[in-house]
């Protein structure tokens, strides 16, 4: 199918979408979709994950959208409450058993929601960062705000690149280590996420306690990427870039044991879903983490179990 046709088809969608939403009740509860098929699944800690996760951005509508600046607001019209339990619902019957976001009120609402009103089992692996009375940036914050995430459900955490990227910057590794420890004392898998190669470097230098890394990962043959010798930051919303150097983070990561969960794999759309997937895996992630909408989701996980069925050796092993 086209683009032409794709973006067509989209709006059709969008305005079905908002006509639903202006007619109908926001508290009638479609039905879970029937199980539709199994992912394939890793392993962090004694967590038992599919290899596709579901991401974020689309919901909490931090959307990367270049220069387009109508896609926040179409995403927020289309992505309902109640869409976003549907969302979750799909996610769930098509296999993929995992949902990341960050800490914010509004979606930790809807997923315990999600969760309660469908006896869910879908895992939930938060990143602590936004709690009642502000930021969380330092342990003092974490240590209000993590064991209040883990009472409300979350089954792993981890520091943001958010957080951590701008510290280590700073000469503040102490400070990541303290985040990392906070987490560990709660008794739940601990992650750190980065877009700088340079956060993982650092943590397995300095032997810190992470049981996982969420790290972006994509190439740049897309038609818009950057050229590598244009690159000066780590990444840019224009152009669109959030891994700066993929070969070399492949490479390096070959040697890290612990799981990998790659994110922005798609680079926020610019690669389609069976090239990025087909990248990620076969260069070393463990895991991928997508951002998608409930009527991608079907194709996304038979991508997902194509790719992974096709793989039959890869240079870095499953580390998870």
């Amino acid at each position: 199918m086209n683009d032409h046709l794709r973006r067509r088809d989209f709006l059709k969608l969008v305005g079905a979408g908002a006509v639903a939403a202006a007619v109908a009740p926001q508290t009638a509860s479609a039905a879970p979709p029937k199980t539709a098929g199994t992912i394939p699944t890793g392993k962090i800690g004694n967590l038992e994950l599919s290899r596709l996760m579901l991401g974020t951005n689309h919901i909490t509508f931090y959307m990367h959208s270049r220069d387009l600046r109508y896609v926040r607001e179409l995403s927020q019209h289309y992505n309902t409450d109640e869409k976003i339990i549907e969302t979750f619902a799909s996610a769930e019957a098509h296999g993929i058993n995992t949902f990341i976001t960050h800490s914010e009120a509004k979606i930790e609402k809807l997923f315990k929601e999600y969760r309660n009103r469908h006896a869910s089992k879908m895992k939930w692996i938060l990143a602590p960062w936004l709690s009642d009375d502000g930021r969380a940036t330092d342990s003092a914050g974490y240590g209000r705000l993590v064991p209040k995430l883990v009472e409300n459900g979350a089954d792993a955490l981890y520091v943001p690149g958010m957080l951590a990227e701008p510290l280590l910057k700073e000469g503040k590794g102490a400070v990541v280590a303290d985040l990392l420890e906070v987490i560990k004392a709660a008794g739940v898998p601990t992650g750190i996420s980065a877009h700088s190669l340079d956060v993982v470097r650092f943590c397995e230098k300095e032997k810190l306690p992470v049981d996982f890394y969420v790290k972006t990962f994509h190439h740049l043959k897309y038609p818009t990427a950057p050229k590598p010798e244009t690159i000066a930051t780590d990444y840019a919303e224009v152009p669109g870039f959030w891994c700066r150097n993929p070969d070399e983070t492949a490479d390096f990561m070959k040697s890290v044991t612990k799981p990998w969960i790659a994110f922005k794999v798609m680079a926020a759309g610019a690669i389609p879903p069976r090239d990025a997937f087909r990248y990620a895996f076969a260069h070393g992630a463990d895991f991928i983490l997508a951002g998608v909408f409930d009527f991608q989701i079907a194709e996304d996980a038979q991508i997902t179990r194509d790719t992974l069925a096709s793989i039959k050796s890869r240079p870095r092993p499953w580390r998870g």
